[in-house]
């Protein structure tokens, strides 16, 4: 057993929660971002403006989605580079075989394939035709193996999710977005879970609620102790950025919670908003304006496909109400009360910007 700890020690191979639930997960996020979720807006941009090779670009961009998941996850795990290279191939396999829970195929089966060539890697005088064997091999035999079957249970649970937010929007609201939301201020990625389920439609219209709802929430709350670097920063970055805060205090955590129940039901029942665009989107909220951008994206897709006939007031209303009005304004009222008893004290938001 020893020598066992020791090998796996010398080539860098740690399984914990935290390597492959927090460090592989956010990667991914970060790959889909860079593939599917850029592709897919710069071609939506394209196709609004009628110029080809935007959306031409945006088609090579998405066509990647498999590769860029996969060689992200491996950095993560900090392979050496012969492995990184390998796991192209791997993620094509993984993400072709999964179908629509394609991104939790690339995620579970890069694990494997990425640990198996970190442990062969430098070991043989032939490294370098051992080394992307194994990792192709190990990668590509478990996609074939197990990939459909991921797939098809991230799809179950993601539409299971989603029938059950059709089914009862105003419950489901409430834990789509606060489960989400959470996600997203969490070292975790809300974006990935997202893509892996496949969440679209009204669930992911609450994910976006909950997403925007902990950004712009965070962002609002704060402004007394971060002015408007903290602002732009939470507000378009991330608002994981007040996690050592919330360890410190997770009461301030409280107002954008209590916020994403509330917004989650109004864009499921209220607004009936829904996420037809990449599911990645889904998880994003205001970074970037991606979760907006991903909204708009379904629009377009509904009208294209004949679901809706057109962009009305009221979709745009619902989307600047759900997205940045209500979140401001109630994590703001709601922190007011818990500044006013004691829960939140001056300087539990500051940021170090």
């Amino acid at each position: 057993m020893e020598k066992i700890k020791a090998f796996l020690k010398r080539k860098n191979i740690i399984i914990s929660a935290k390597r492959y639930g927090i460090d592989a997960l956010g990667a991914m996020a970060q790959g889909l971002f860079a593939s599917l979720l850029i592709g897919t807006i710069i071609s939506t941009i394209g196709e609004q403006a009628g110029i080809q090779l935007l959306v031409d670009i945006g088609g090579y961009a998405k066509a990647a989605t498999g590769p860029a998941m996969a060689i992200s996850i491996g950095f993560a795990l900090q392979c050496p580079p012969l492995v990184l290279f390998s796991l192209a191939a791997v993620g094509v396999a993984a993400n072709t075989l999964g179908g629509a829970g394609g991104p939790l195929a690339v995620l579970i089966v890069t694990i494997f394939a990425a640990e198996f060539g970190k442990a062969v890697s430098k070991e043989t005088k032939i490294d370098i035709i051992v080394t992307p064997f194994v990792t192709i091999f190990i990668g590509a035999g478990l996609s074939i193996w197990w990939a459909p079957a991921i797939g098809a249970a991230a799809s179950a649970v993601g539409n299971a999710i989603m029938w059950a937010t059709e089914l009862q929007p105003f419950f489901m609201g409430i834990l789509v977005s606060v489960i989400v939301g959470i996600a997203l201020t969490l070292p975790i990625s809300s974006a990935a879970i997202c893509a892996a389920l496949g969440l679209t439609g009204l669930a992911g219209g609450a994910a976006v609620a909950g997403c925007c709802a902990n950004m712009v929430g965070f962002a609002v709350l704060s402004f007394r102790e971060n002015k408007w670097g903290g602002l732009f920063a939470q507000g378009i970055g991330t608002s994981m950025l007040q996690m050592g805060n919330i360890v410190r205090n997770p009461r301030i955590w409280l107002p954008a919670i209590l916020s994403s129940a509330i917004t989650g039901p109004i864009a499921t029942c209220v607004f009936h908003l829904q996420m037809n665009g990449a599911a990645v989107a889904s998880g994003m909220g205001t970074c970037g304006l991606v979760g907006q951008i991903g909204i708009y994206t379904g629009w377009i897709n509904d009208i294209a496909s004949g679901a809706k006939a057109a962009i009305t007031p009221m979709d745009w209303i619902g989307m600047l109400l759900v997205c940045f009005i209500l979140p401001g304004v109630l994590t703001w009222a709601f922190g007011l009360f818990f500044r006013k008893i004691g829960w939140i004290k001056e300087n539990d938001l500051k940021l170090d910007l």
